[in-house]
C-alpha cells in the first residue's frame, strides 16, 4: 500500500512515498480502508521532532481518518463495510490504517469522508476545551485564537451555539468572515488591532472570561493579560513553535487561572471522560447544527503540498488527504 513516511525529522522535504505492507488488525482493532485523512498542526511539529512524547522515525502520520471497515481483530462487535471515523495513534497517512475499536464514530451518510475525517481531534478538542476545562457558562464572554482554524471553526460553533459572546482572531478578511459566518460576534484582524486593547474596549474594560489558545508564545502572553478576573485560558498548542509562560504573581494577584489540555494524553489517561462527548457532537453533526469546514484536499501523494500550506497559514477549516 502507499503511505506516507517521516524518514527523519526536518521541514516538509522529509515526507516521503514509501510502500508499507498492508497492516493487519490486532485484538480490539478494526482494519480501516482510509479514505480521508486530517492534517493536524500537531502532525507538522511531530515532524519537526518539537512534539513533547512524539514518534520516533521513520514512522507514518496521521492522528485521524475516515473510511469503511475492511477488516476486524477478535473482540470487535464491527462490521466489514460500516462507515466510521477514528482517532488513531498514528499511520493515518496511507491506504489502509489498524485502528483502536473503542475509538471509532459512525459516520452518517449526509456526512462525506472529507468532512468526517475533520471531526474528532477538532470537535472534541474545541468541546472538551470550552466545557470539561474550560467551564464554559451560556454568558460568559469567550476569544477563540485562530478562530477560522481547524479547532477554531469548531470552537466558534460550540461557543455561539451554546450562548456565548464569542470573540475571534484571524489574520486575513476571508479568515474573518468565515468566523463570522459560524457565529462569531467580534472578529479581530491580529494583524491590523491589538487584540488585548480591542477586547477591552468592547467589553468595557472587563476582560474575557475564557479564551482558548493554540498559539502560545506573545499570544499566550497577551491572552492572559486580556483575561478578567476569575478567567481561565485554556492552552491546547503551540502552532507560533514557542510555548506560553506566565508569572504566577500575574495568576495570583489577578485571579485568573491557566488550564492545559492535550487531547492525546486525554485520552490515554481518562478514554471515558474523553468520548462521553461523542454523542452530543455526532448528534449535532448529523442534524446540521455543526458544520465541518473543509479548507483544502490534497491527494494523499502531496502530502508535502498539505504541510506547506498549513505551516504557511494559507489554509482555513481542516486540510485534508484523500488516498
Amino acid at each position: 500500500m502507499l503511505a506516507i513516511e517521516v524518514s527523519e525529522f526536518g521541514d516538509d522535504s522529509v515526507l516521503q512515498q514509501v510502500e508499507r505492507e498492508q497492516p493487519e488488525p490486532g485484538p480490539g482493532e478494526v482494519l480501516l480502508d482510509v479514505e480521508a485523512v486530517g492534517v493536524n498542526f500537531a502532525d507538522v511539529m511531530q515532524r519537526r521532532g518539537h512534539y513533547h512524547g512524539g514518534p520516533e522515525p521513520p514512522y507514518v502520520p496521521g492522528m485521524e481518518a475516515a473510511g469503511t471497515i475492511e477488516a476486524t481483530g477478535d473482540g470487535v462487535d464491527r462490521e466489514p463495510g460500516e462507515r466510521v471515523v477514528a482517532m488513531l495513534d498514528g499511520g493515518g497517512y496511507a491506504e489502509y490504517a489498524t485502528a483502536p475499536a473503542q475509538a471509532l464514530f459512525d459516520v452518517p451518510e449526509s456526512i462525506s469522508f472529507a468532512e468526517a475525517a475533520g471531526f474528532p481531534v477538532q470537535f472534541l478538542t474545541a468541546y472538551l476545551c470550552l466545557h470539561d476545562w474550560g467551564g464554559l457558562d451560556e454568558d460568559d464572554d469567550v476569544l477563540v485564537q485562530a478562530a477560522a482554524g481547524g479547532v477554531g471553526t469548531a470552537a466558534v460553533q460550540l461557543a455561539s451555539k451554546h450562548g456565548a459572546e464569542v470573540y475571534g482572531t484571524a489574520s486575513t478578511t476571508e479568515k474573518l468572515e468565515l468566523a463570522e459566518r459560524l457565529g462569531c460576534d467580534h472578529p479581530i484582524n491580529y494583524t491590523e488591532t491589538d487584540f488585548a486593547e480591542e477586547t477591552a474596549d468592547l467589553t468595557d474594560g472587563e476582560g474575557l472570561d475564557l479564551i482558548l489558545d493554540g498559539v502560545g508564545g506573545d499570544t499566550f502572553r497577551e491572552s492572559v493579560d486580556a483575561l478578567a478576573p476569575f478567567g481561565t485560558i485554556v492552552a491546547y498548542g503551540a502552532a507560533s513553535g514557542e510555548p506560553g509562560t506566565v508569572d504566577s504573581a500575574t495568576l495570583l494577584f489577578g485571579n485568573k487561572s491557566v488550564e492545559g489540555f492535550h487531547l492525546g494524553r486525554a485520552t490515554q489517561l481518562d478514554p471515558e471522560r474523553v468520548f462521553a462527548a461523542v454523542p452530543e457532537l455526532s448528534a449535532m453533526l448529523a442534524s446540521g447544527d455543526l458544520e465541518v469546514v473543509v479548507g483544502q484536499t490534497f491527494d494523499l501523494a502531496d502530502a508535502v503540498d498539505a504541510h506547506r500550506a498549513l505551516e504557511n497559514r494559507e489554509t482555513t477549516g481542516k486540510v485534508v488527504l484523500e488516498p
